[in-house]
């Protein structure tokens, strides 16, 4: 007893730590032609593809797993098994060495979903989404960590390009869902890979890909979301649903991303946990262990990820890929909960938010109106009288003259102004009133405050500014609007009251004004 007693001590003294990855290695091809390629790596075509390119790619890839030098990696874009025992080939000569490893098998697919471990392989299994030949297996391996199993999900989901709708990721969502629904409670499990989705797809799909009326396969079927937030380590302590944690919630929003294509970055690996992996028991998720591993290397001179070069329709051997690892690590410790760091009221309101600088969580807005929308920008308020925030590039679905209940997820203070920069909304009826909201130089009472909406102003144009007959101030026309000559006198059906350095009169749609003298 005393010999048992002793053993469990030593165990919860020294935890077993160690790190998951996930990388999308681009197109990892061999050099022997085996009909399923893509036509662009085909060996020795006009394309270029051949051995030299292949060593190279080999070289590459083996250098960014050495450095992440994680001890479970997942892999995306591995052409088939041959590929993968000649990278662990690579990856021993250098130094790295992986003893056991798992790939799918889709003969059909040109690309397989791998993985790579330094902890024994206990099973491999196949889960099969459809038969057609381009759709790929979810890869799933039981992995054992200090006697633990963990069970690894390995995906590749379908991407936007080709007829990408999402209806083809609900498929491998539903297939997954349906595997994991069968496990026993308490399984421990992970969700990995590249499942061509951003963390906030729910807020974000494009018409052009919405065929599901707005379900998505990452927000609602494998519940990343609940009443339009993300799910966060309290929902997922407190609930008994299905639902995932997704880690890129760890991050600022402007770290959200690992991903680039055409300078637009994106969130579409991901590492999914469920309540198993925070619950304090045999294997945890590590608080706040998640990041982007993002050495210089991985980016060319103009600070773009410097992916596999293929120009001109020509093969080349550089670069790396157009994805970026993702990491988090795991222990045999118990999960340890984050302190709130952040106290906000319950009943918030947008003038609270004029006291914080940047969210640590959402604020749900109760019952706010929309007074004003041009483009994807708009200028809420909860009363006539209270603050107002604009809404910067994130206001596309509002329409002026409704009221919302707007979940916001971040603000910032743009050289001044202060802006609510992603934000979610549930519609709740019309704006009674709207007239009320704005404000008039008919008394000549300026407001000495930002985020207001002024209607009906006449004035002189002289040289940047708006000369009335209550005072001249500073205006300023965007979206590249020809501004009037000195000594024009127009009439601002709308403006904004910005301020950039100081407070300015902004106007952002040429139907805003019209010329009364020339």
């Amino acid at each position: 007893m005393r010999f048992l007693l002793f053993l469990l001590f030593t165990t919860l003294l020294y935890p077993k730590d160690f790190s998951i990855a996930n990388y999308n290695v681009e197109n990892l091809f061999d050099n022997i032609k085996q009909g399923s390629e893509y036509d662009d790596y085909i060996p020795n075509n006009q394309h270029g593809w051949n051995h030299e390119m292949f060593e190279a790619k080999l070289n590459h890839t083996a250098e960014v797993i050495c450095d992440l030098d994680a001890d479970i990696i997942a892999l995306e874009e591995i052409e088939n098994s041959y590929v993968l025992n000649r990278l662990k080939e690579r990856l021993t000569k250098v130094g790295c060495a992986y003893p056991f490893s798992a790939i799918t098998s889709k003969k059909s697919a040109p690309i397989q979903v791998a993985l790579l471990s330094k902890f024994q392989i206990k099973s491999k299994n196949e889960i099969i989404v459809n038969r057609s030949p381009r759709v790929r297996n979810i890869l799933e391996v039981v992995i054992s960590i200090d006697g633990f199993p963990l069970r690894i999900f390995a995906n590749h989901w379908k991407s936007r390009a080709n007829n990408g709708q999402e209806s083809k990721r609900l498929s491998y969502a539903y297939a997954l869902k349906d595997r994991i629904k069968h496990l026993k409670k308490g399984d421990e499990y992970i969700i990995i890979g590249d499942l061509n989705s951003d963390y906030d797809v729910h807020r974000t799909l494009e018409k052009r890909f919405n065929d599901t009326g707005g379900k998505t396969a990452l927000g609602d079927v494998m519940a990343t979301i609940k009443d339009d937030l993300l799910i966060n380590e309290e929902m997922l302590r407190k609930s008994n649903d299905f639902l995932h944690y997704n880690l890129w919630s760890e991050l600022q929003l402007k770290e959200r991303w690992n991903h680039q294509f055409q300078r637009e970055r994106s969130t579409i690996d991901h590492i999914l946990i469920p309540k198993s992996m925070i619950d304090g028991s045999n294997i945890d998720y590590i608080n706040d262990s998640f990041f982007v591993f993002k050495p210089n290397y991985l980016f060319d001179k103009y600070g773009t990820i410097y992916r596999s070069s293929y120009q001109g329709g020509k093969h080349y051997p550089y670069g790396y890929s157009d994805h970026l690892p993702i990491v988090a690590k795991f222990s045999t410790h118990p999960y340890v909960y984050k302190q709130q760091a952040q106290e906000i009221p319950k009943k918030s309101s947008i003038e609270s938010l004029y006291d914080i600088d940047k969210l640590e969580r959402s604020v749900k807005l109760k019952n706010v109106s929309v007074i004003y929308k041009r483009g994807f920008h708009a200028l809420i308020k909860e009363t006539p009288d209270s603050r107002g925030i604009f809404l910067f590039n994130c206001a596309g679905n509002l329409k002026e003259g409704k009221r919302y209940d707007i979940t916001v997820h971040d603000i910032k203070s743009y050289k001044g102004l202060k802006e609510a920069t992603h934000v979610a909304a549930v519609l709740k009826g019309d704006v009674q009133g709207l007239e009320r909201y704005y404000q008039r130089l008919d008394s000549c009472q300026f407001y000495k405050r930002q985020n207001e909406i002024f209607k009906d102003i006449n004035g002189i144009y002289r040289s940047g500014k708006l000369v009335t007959k209550c005072g001249t101030f500073p205006i300023f026309f965007k979206n590249k609007i020809i501004p009037p000559e000195n000594g024009d006198k127009i009439k601002l059906f709308y403006a904004h009251l910005g301020y950039h350095k100081k407070l300015e009169l902004v106007v952002y749609d040429r139907s805003d004004f019209i010329y009364l003298e020339k």
